[in-house]
């Protein structure tokens, strides 16, 4: 008991004396703080970096996967492009919407920023896309992780969900 007691005793000092305030002495003579002044820099432009993978146009690119070369004719193939469009009403729309972003990236005006070869790619090959393709590794960031489903189209479901987005 006597040492249980002692030892309160010295925890308490100990505490007390680690507690104390810290006082500030007072200097003598003459002092002046002065604040510091800076000029205004204008805003940086924004680096290459700072534009949103979604965002970034990248018309070079053709992805990786089966397909390494897509024509397009100069007007839409309505009946294709229909037919792309319920495809996409069935296998896409759980994840994105026209013209929105959602779990994914909206395909509204898709084939401004990205080539036709890589799209199919991205529909056919998403897995190997997200793995290899530095631009679907950076989408895959900005979307939070969630990665595009394989949904095991053929290419000509997916060459009509490209026709179906060139109506959009």
């Amino acid at each position: 008991m006597k040492i249980i007691l002692k030892s309160s005793a010295v925890l308490f000092s100990v505490l007390m004396m680690s507690c104390g305030g810290k006082e500030e002495k007072k200097k003598e003579g003459f002092s002046v703080d002065r604040a510091k002044t800076t000029t205004e820099q204008p805003a940086p432009a924004p680096a290459a970096s700072d534009v949103k993978p979604s965002e970034t146009i990248d018309l070079t690119n053709k992805g990786v996967g089966p397909i390494t070369s897509v024509s397009l004719a100069a007007e839409v193939d309505q009946e294709m492009a229909k037919k792309g469009e319920e495809v996409y009403n069935q296998m896409c729309l759980a994840c994105h919407r026209v013209d929105k972003k959602f779990i994914g990236p909206a395909p509204k005006g898709i084939l401004e920023r990205r080539s036709p070869e890589w799209v199919m790619n991205m529909i056919l090959n998403p897995e190997v896309m997200v793995k290899e393709d530095p631009l679907a590794k950076a989408l895959l960031a900005e979307f939070n992780g969630a990665p595009m489903a394989n949904q095991s189209l053929t290419e000509e479901q997916a060459r009509a969900v490209l026709e179906y987005f060139r109506t959009l």
